[in-house]
């Protein structure tokens, strides 16, 4: 298990809420910040602020130089060949609607497949489902099996040389399932399809080689790792992003504008237009210093610790109904949940009165409850700073809300 001290680097941590020591099993929703991340923003407002890359000023140069250089703190996160593979975005929402957008809209025609799963995150799903309604082209969904992973036999049945995009979450939100991204996309290519991976789940919990995986697009958000909010990432082939058009146009992401026509700079700025966000950038290149000297392995490693320890104290409770893999080994630190007849609203309500924060409600994934046959559930996830007492609280709130509706109905 990661130490005391790696916890005492998260400020926020050490407080009272409603009159609890505060437990925070929430960090699939948004992640907590460790002091690193907070002064390294603190220190370029109040130090390096400045727009980036057209001033030749001093705040300027810092500022680029800040923005850049996390720029190849991430391809170096990933694995990447390149910084030109590297755009960064406002989140995983954007990244993938960007993909819908520009690779989608010019490359899927009438006919043609797209296909994702029943337990993607609506983001991962409104877009590619607009793209269909516009180009007449099919969204095919590969079924799940019955503990929540996807069977490769599935994916080679769905996928067929129809197929032009493959997009699939590489760890679950809701089910914690951690997905075979690797496999996935080589049937993907054999297809003629290229692999869409939305990384939100993944990348602050586990080691992320895009070279390794071979997809196409990779999208995370950094304020699930320890970031602000407000900033992310999208990863693409190198090909790829020559050959598509901006969706946004303005300042930053021009090369020459004329009365009627305009280029476009290289890659990655082409991507970036207007303003970028520098603050957001600097605060993530901070947020993986942070992750890399703990080591993701370490992170994988105790998510898994404490999954394993969460599955086994919540089967305790007498009517409790875990969703996903029951091997910890197969999930990331994601625990969902119902409790017999407590709505998932008044089992968290209960729980923030004994300071525990979980999430409640359908997480973003409505297909995917309806799959589940619920409309609604809770859940605990756990990061780097949460330890087995925070599960041992868990439990007692459990308990605690289970006698208190008992006794209510």
């Amino acid at each position: 298990m990661l130490d005391q001290d790696l916890r005492n680097q998260f400020p926020i941590i050490n407080q009272e809420v409603n009159g609890h020591p505060l437990v925070y099993l929430d960090s699939a929703a948004t992640s907590q910040k460790p002091q690193q991340v907070i002064d390294a923003i603190s220190h370029y407002y109040t130090y390096d602020n400045s727009n980036v890359h057209r001033g030749v000023h001093t705040l300027g140069n810092r500022a680029t130089e800040g923005y850049e250089g996390a720029r190849e703190k991430v391809r170096r996160f990933l694995n990447a060949k390149s910084t030109e593979e590297i755009i960064f975005t406002r989140g995983t929402t954007t990244a993938l609607n960007l993909v819908a957008q520009s690779y989608g809209f010019a490359n899927v025609e009438a006919g043609d497949e797209i296909v994702i799963t029943y337990m993607e995150h609506h983001s991962n799903i409104i877009p590619w489902q607009q793209l269909a309604k516009a180009k007449g082209a099919t969204l095919k969904y590969i079924d799940l099996e019955e503990d929540g992973t996807i069977s490769l036999d599935k994916v080679r049945e769905t996928v067929t040389n129809q197929t032009k995009i493959v997009s699939v979450m590489h760890v679950s939100n809701v089910l914690g399932t951690i997905n075979p991204i690797q496999e996935i996309t080589k049937i993907a290519h054999e297809n003629g399809a290229v692999m869409v991976v939305d990384g939100a789940q993944a990348a602050p919990h586990l080691k992320v080689d895009v070279e390794a995986l071979d997809c196409d697009f990779y999208a995370f958000s950094g304020h699930k790792m320890g970031a602000p909010t407000g900033i992310g990432v999208l990863y693409g082939k190198k090909a790829h992003l020559n050959k598509m058009e901006p969706v946004e146009f303005g300042g930053e992401m021009i090369d020459f504008v004329g009365l009627q026509e305009s280029t476009w700079k290289e890659l990655p700025w082409k991507f970036e237009g207007g303003t970028p966000i520098i603050a957001g950038a600097i605060g993530l290149g901070a947020a993986i210093d942070f992750l890399e000297k703990i080591g993701l392995d370490n992170v994988e490693k105790h998510e898994h610790e404490l999954a394993a320890y969460a599955l086994e104290r919540m089967k305790e409770i007498e009517g409790i109904t875990i969703y996903g893999p029951d091997n910890a080994e197969a999930r990331a630190g994601v625990i969902t949940f119902n409790l017999e007849e407590v709505h998932p609203h008044d089992l968290a309500t209960v729980l923030d009165m004994n300071g525990i924060a979980v999430r409640a409600g359908h997480h973003c994934a409505q297909p995917l409850m309806k799959w589940l046959k619920v409309s609604a559930t809770a859940r605990a996830s756990f990061y780097v700073y949460n330890t087995k007492e925070d599960i041992d609280r868990l439990v007692d709130g459990l308990r605690i809300a289970k006698e208190y509706f008992t006794d209510v109905i």
